[in-house]
């Protein structure tokens, strides 16, 4: 067989192959039990969501133990809530609509592992002054796929996710409540309770 044209047969029969890997999940399926762990090892596009994620939980890692003091702990903390998303995400089978489940908690823990270690550069940074002016906030954005906010207040880091990308306005869901960025900026309590806010500047 001509060399060239054995080298173009051995090309196109690897490439199938390397593309395949993309879109598998980074946890073995043979060991695939939770009915959203299964959805993901049938799906590619989620089979991908879960290697990106994987990425994205290996460079927080990262960040953690270049911590100059409690590298440890805040290890330990990123691998407890990682834990605590796989048991959340596994349980969609609770939802109507299993693949949309998932494809969210996918989309929101990578928004949220995104803003919490400062794995890319924010799209947008902005001070809140809220109520009379005594809780002043620093808001960052990221332009993930489900867009994410990391939100200072003191020592404080909060993070969150868009509520939904169809829904208008910038209304993120975080630890404590919610911070909307439309217009009329505000903060909402897990309780409901509503304070009004501007931006600085």
């Amino acid at each position: 067989m001509h060399k060239l044209m054995l080298t173009v047969l051995i090309l196109g029969s690897t490439l199938p192959l390397a593309a395949r890997a993309q879109d598998e999940p980074a946890f073995d399926c043979t060991r695939a039990e939770s009915s959203a762990e299964k959805l993901v090892c049938d799906d590619a596009a989620l089979g991908a969501l879960d290697r990106r994620l994987a990425d994205r939980f290996g460079a927080a890692l990262a960040v953690t133990r270049g911590l100059d003091a409690g590298a440890q702990e805040a290890e330990d903390t990123l691998r407890a809530t990682q834990r605590g998303w796989i048991k959340g995400r596994d349980e969609c089978w609770k939802e109507p609509d299993l693949r949309a489940c998932v494809e969210t908690e996918y989309l929101r823990r990578e928004a949220e592992l995104t803003a919490r270690w400062m794995l890319e550069d924010p799209s947008d940074i902005r001070e809140l002054m809220c109520g009379d002016g005594a809780r002043s906030l620093t808001v960052y954005e990221f332009a993930t796929e489900l867009p994410g906010i990391r939100v200072e207040e003191g020592d404080g880091v909060h993070v969150g996710a868009l509520m939904s990308a169809d829904m208008p306005g910038a209304y993120y869901v975080v630890q404590w409540g919610s911070v909307s960025l439309g217009d009329g900026p505000q903060i909402e309590d897990v309780y409901g309770e509503q304070t009004s806010c501007r931006f600085a500047g």
